[in-house]
């Protein structure tokens, strides 16, 4: 019996965010990142803030978004330098945000600070009509920590919620998109990213309830899909 593919070829590429946050990247190497994402249909380029005006050149025929990824990767920036940050970013061109939470705050149990992170980066994000995504950068949390965030995410209602840069000690599992999907308000949604380099993984982090991929392997997990699927819409 053939094998049914739990989503399309094209649903799947639309789910990822199209990968490169290398410190030593060129400026080829981000043209070449932005050309794949709109030949495959991929959701958006994931990169450091700098490029952000530069991927937007290479896109601006294109409906492949650019986001911008903020107080990348360590999260230890005031909110203040946050919000210039994606304020700059947005300016030019971003239009999505990835921003990371001051870790070290939440380590002190300082709750509040966090939602008042969180609620200045999404409302600068509503404000311009751009999608917030908050990285919570699971690998260095305990379970409390990661339900603290889901609820302060459920009040807050940023677009997204997302498991890790991948510059930390771990990436995505299965349990903790499975944990943010379970104890965080529906409207928000999850976003797995980190260490996701083959279709197995990929389509295990969606079965446990992300909707959005972040991966620099986004065209190796296609060509398994063909392999095993084929091109299938």
């Amino acid at each position: 019996m053939e094998q049914k593919p739990p989503v399309s070829f094209r649903q799947l590429a639309g789910m990822f965010d199209h990968t490169l946050l290398k410190p030593y990247a060129a400026d080829e190497d981000f043209r070449v990142l932005c050309e794949e994402a709109d030949r495959f249909g991929f959701r958006m380029v994931a990169i450091n803030s700098s490029q952000t005006a530069l991927c937007k050149s290479f896109l601006k025929n294109s409906p492949v978004h650019v986001g911008a990824a903020i107080s990348f990767p360590l999260g230890q920036t005031s909110i203040a330098v946050k919000e210039f940050e994606t304020r700059d970013a947005i300016e030019n061109g971003a239009d999505e945000i990835d921003y990371v939470i001051n870790i070290a705050r939440l380590k002190c149990g300082d709750t509040a600070y966090i939602e008042r992170e969180m609620k200045a980066i999404t409302e600068i994000c509503r404000e311009h009509q751009v999608i917030s995504k908050v990285i919570f950068e699971n690998c260095y949390l305990t379970e409390e920590e990661k339900l603290r965030l889901c609820d302060i995410a459920s009040r807050v209602k940023p677009d997204f919620i997302k498991t890790s840069t991948g510059f930390g000690t771990g990436g995505a599992t299965v349990a903790d998109v499975r944990l943010m999907r379970t104890h965080t308000d529906p409207q928000v949604k999850v976003k797995a990213a980190g260490g996701i380099r083959d279709l197995d993984a990929c389509l295990a982090m969606i079965e446990a309830g992300a909707e959005r991929i972040g991966t620099s392997s986004s065209l190796r997990i296609l060509e398994e899909y063909r392999t095993r699927f084929g091109e299938k819409d």
